[in-house]
């Protein structure tokens, strides 16, 4: 059963809450977030109510303070399990929106997206096998974008307020 913790202070102090299912609003159960116990699953937790803001994507372990989730401050309001895991991975990008124009299919991480694809720019995805995560620079680092197994025909539909990406990783094990 998928099991993860939240803590209002760092280090695992003050009030928690215990999830094992997603949740669209967890503001009623705690007012901050400054640490977090994963004790089993892959799951995503979101800036905002109802999926929305920031996301950033957690594997089984402990985040003594947000930053160590990569954090940029101590609201977590929504949570959900990733489902698809996986132990394969395939995906195929676009540059432009409806799977139009070049394209490109991905198995591996990229830590630098821009030295494979002429443009920074993808407009649309099919996630076929495992979960991928988009971040916004290159090296895993700033915003960061869950896909899914399905099809994104914008970058919208998966979060992106816009179509750069920097690096692409795979949700492993």
């Amino acid at each position: 059963l998928p099991q993860i913790t939240f803590f209002e202070e760092k280090k695992f102090q003050g009030r928690c809450y215990n999830c094992s299912s997603e949740c669209a609003d967890l503001h009623t159960h705690f007012s901050r977030c400054n640490s977090i116990r994963v004790e089993s699953g892959f799951w995503v937790v979101y800036e905002r109510p109802n999926y929305m803001g920031h996301q950033y994507v957690l594997s089984p372990g402990e985040y003594p303070d947000y930053q160590y989730w990569l954090g940029i401050n101590d609201t977590i309001q929504s949570c959900r399990i990733i489902r698809h895991v996986g132990s394969s991975w395939r995906m195929k990008v676009w540059e432009k929106p409806n799977f139009e124009g070049e394209s490109l299919e991905l198995t591996n991480n990229m830590p630098t997206f821009h030295e494979l694809w002429q443009s920074r720019d993808i407009h649309s995805c099919k996630v076929f096998e495992g979960a991928w995560i988009f971040y916004e620079h290159p090296n895993y680092r700033g915003r960061q974008m869950l896909l899914e197994r399905g099809e994104y025909r914008r970058y919208s539909e998966w979060g992106g307020r816009k179509p750069t990406v920097g690096s692409i990783r795979r949700v492993t094990n």
